[in-house]
């Protein structure tokens, strides 16, 4: 039976392609962000595959009143390494509850990005979770479970085996989506 969420869904014309796999931790990233509306479509796709997550906000959304709307949708405040590191906050999360799905877009921002935020990456290794690559494509209105990676050691390994899942999908706006290199 479909939830609010899948309805909608289905009324939009999207489908959902894969079940969430039986993991208690992860990280997941969630790509290609290209619009704004990628964010819609993807809480409204994790809620339809019953994941329990959070997601992070720069710390500047959360001034009032909006602080309440994305603490009341999951999202948790994060600084960048200038203030409290954010990655030392997730791992703190992760080693403190049974389970938890953390939701991050890698590449930060809606605009073009040549060089991914790595922080998922170091999230992930820190943690020991595995990273669950999760994707949205406007082309064939899909979104879903691309994979799992479970071995996080190697940084290079990780953006080789995300780039391969990642082939080919198609953002709302595709030329801003751009595959990270491992350099």
């Amino acid at each position: 039976m479909k939830t609010i969420s899948g309805k909608v869904l289905d009324r939009l014309g999207w489908k959902i392609t894969s079940e969430f796999p039986d993991i208690k931790k992860s990280i997941i990233i969630f790509a290609p962000h290209t619009a704004h509306i990628d964010a819609l479509y993807g809480k409204l796709g994790i809620a339809e595959m019953g994941i329990k997550y959070k997601f992070l906000s720069k710390k500047e959304l959360f001034f009032f009143p909006m602080n309440i709307v994305m603490r009341k949708f999951g999202s948790i405040a994060v600084r960048g390494v200038k203030g409290k590191n954010a990655i030392y906050q997730i791992v703190d999360l992760f080693n403190n509850v049974d389970k938890l799905h953390i939701v991050i877009s890698p590449e930060g921002y809606i605009k073009k990005v040549t060089d991914w935020n790595r922080g998922f990456y170091y999230m992930a290794r820190k943690a020991k979770v595995p990273i669950i690559v999760a994707y949205l494509d406007y082309k064939q209105k899909e979104m879903g479970i691309k994979g799992v990676i479970y071995d996080v050691e190697d940084y290079h390994s990780v953006i080789n085996q995300i780039n391969s899942l990642y082939k080919g999908v198609s953002g709302k706006r595709p030329d801003q989506f751009v595959l990270q290199t491992a350099g």
